[in-house]
């Protein structure tokens, strides 16, 4: 999960880069970096491991000259502690390009090689950004010509054709190439979202395209659209967007974690409001509830901030049961399921809720969260509640059970760390604590997403159904992944850098 964004202005964007990068910062905590390029089309560049906050400071802002740019934040994946793997890349021939990428190269370690063979390029981190930016810049070189030295729109587009024949997987890109603009597409799927949108200025007409539209809204560009599964888009220093189908088998199946969890719930997607769905989750669930326990005790119902907030309070209209909020979030400690250590998730989960024990004492509580991963946060929270005097203690996940890693751009952990992997509700009940769990039905949670574009009737399921719609992520593919996913990996990361990028790179086939 990454956040990346880009804008053609008719003034210095580096300020409005910074602003949207805070506003995408949910998607990205672990490093940031902006890119922009000058009038002379000299390129200026920053990243470094940190929140966005921490990165940037007056000098490296006053250095980011240039009224075109782009900005990335990440966060922590297996083989990217460097800040060398921060994001934009960039390589200077032909021409000169910068690359920003959210998702994941389901062929990476294949391309890899096939890009020091065949392309003579030498990739230089574990990160499929890399190896994505080195093969658009061999197609677009490929399909310049011996004698053609003019860079045309057509060039981007028969090379970006090229760029999808190649590169398997979810991923939505944002590329700057000298001399002609910004560079937006997105797999055929469409499985990480990329939307884009203008506004008008004395100057004339600026483009932004971002992950989601409220970097969009924030700074005061109206949406135009989606870039479409299969899409590139080219948003040009003068002229209008250009549009180009680069393939034909395009179908919409996007990521319905994102929103689960992922993204904000002020943001559209895909025409679909992400704060209606989880509205809509919260109402599914509780028709569940009323209808598998129609004799329920439930005195409160107490959400898991902040994600499931939404939910939480739909299910207490439609129950009948009072809202309270029992939980007190320290705004400062990440995302717990992304970070890198099963023990750092244990500290940090007392470090980022404090319960409010009035709320508890002598009450049955019913908890809502959005998902339950690791269940490293879950368990802690039941017993919580228990600490702060609750009689019972339910628990509602407002998505399905978590049972297998998501591989287009979400580092979720190994399989066998999912805490619904390979075990029935009732064991994980058990395993957490609660005296009762409800999972959300998947049907429920597409009908509850698809209701928002009824055109998007197909999502990317494939943690909670193992359906991967890439169609290329078979036994192999999940045993090379648990080599950088699991938390051993991880913690081996840490103490020796190089030999998970040793493991990132092994052949997947062997």
């Amino acid at each position: 999960m990454c956040g990346v964004l880009g804008i053609v202005g008719k003034a210095p964007v580096v300020q409005r880069l910074y602003d949207g990068l805070t506003v995408l910062q949910h998607r990205g905590q672990d490093a940031a970096g902006i890119l922009t390029c000058d009038e002379n089309g000299f390129v200026n560049m920053r990243k470094d491991n940190g929140l966005v906050k921490d990165v940037f400071f007056k000098r490296h802002m006053q250095r980011l000259n240039g009224n075109i740019g782009l900005a990335h934040c990440r966060y922590p994946t297996a083989g990217s502690n460097s800040p060398a793997e921060a994001q934009p890349f960039y390589v200077n021939s032909p021409f000169g390009i910068a690359l920003g990428h959210n998702g994941n190269l389901t062929n990476a370690n294949q391309l890899r090689r096939r890009i020091f063979k065949d392309d003579l390029r030498h990739v230089n981190t574990s990160s499929d950004s890399e190896i994505l930016l080195n093969v658009l810049a061999h197609e677009i070189y490929r399909n310049l010509g011996k004698d053609d030295y003019k860079l045309e729109h057509q060039h981007i587009f028969k090379a970006v054709e090229g760029v999808f024949k190649r590169c398997h997987g979810g991923y939505a890109v944002v590329a700057f190439v000298m001399g002609i603009g910004l560079v937006a597409f997105r797999d055929k799927f469409g499985i990480r979202p990329l939307i884009y949108g203008y506004r008008d200025t004395d100057a004339g007409r600026e483009y932004m395209v971002a992950s989601e539209s409220v970097a969009l809204d924030s700074q005061g560009f109206k949406v135009l659209a989606d870039v479409k599964p299969g899409e590139c888009i080219i948003l040009p220093m003068e002229g209008d967007v250009e549009h180009h189908q680069c393939v034909e088998d395009s179908a919409y199946a996007p990521c319905i974690f994102e929103q689960v969890y992922l993204a904000r719930p002020d943001s559209m997607i895909d025409g679909i409001s992400v704060y209606r769905t989880r509205m809509r989750m919260g109402e599914k669930l509780a028709r569940k509830i009323d209808r598998e326990w129609p004799d329920h005790d439930i005195d409160v119902i107490i959400p898991i901030p902040d994600t499931s907030r939404t939910a939480a309070l739909e299910m207490s209209q439609l129950l009948g049961v009072r809202y309270r909020e029992g939980f007190i979030k320290n705004r400062y400690i990440g995302r717990t399921f992304i970070m890198p250590g099963q023990e750092e998730r244990k500290k940090s989960v007392r470090q980022k809720l404090n319960a409010i024990g009035i709320e508890f004492e002598g009450k049955n509580v019913m908890l809502v969260d959005d998902s339950i991963v690791r269940g490293t946060t879950s368990k802690q929270i039941v017993q919580m509640a228990r600490d702060s005097g609750a009689k019972k203690v339910y628990f509602a996940s407002a998505a399905p059970p978590v049972r297998y890693p998501n591989v287009y751009g979400i580092d979720m952990p190994a399989a066998d760390e999912l805490m619904a992997s390979n075990r029935t509700v009732e064991q994980v009940e058990q395993r957490i604590g609660a005296d009762r769990l409800f999972y959300q039905d998947l049907s429920d949670l597409i009908e509850a997403a698809s209701e928002g574009n009824p055109q998007i009737t197909r999502f990317d399921t494939s943690c909670f159904s193992k359906e991967y719609v890439t169609g290329d992520v078979d036994a192999d593919y999940f045993a090379a992944l648990e080599l950088i996913r699991s938390d051993d990996a991880k913690q081996a990361s840490e103490a020796e850098p190089s030999k998970l990028r040793d493991m990132s790179q092994m052949d997947e086939s062997a």
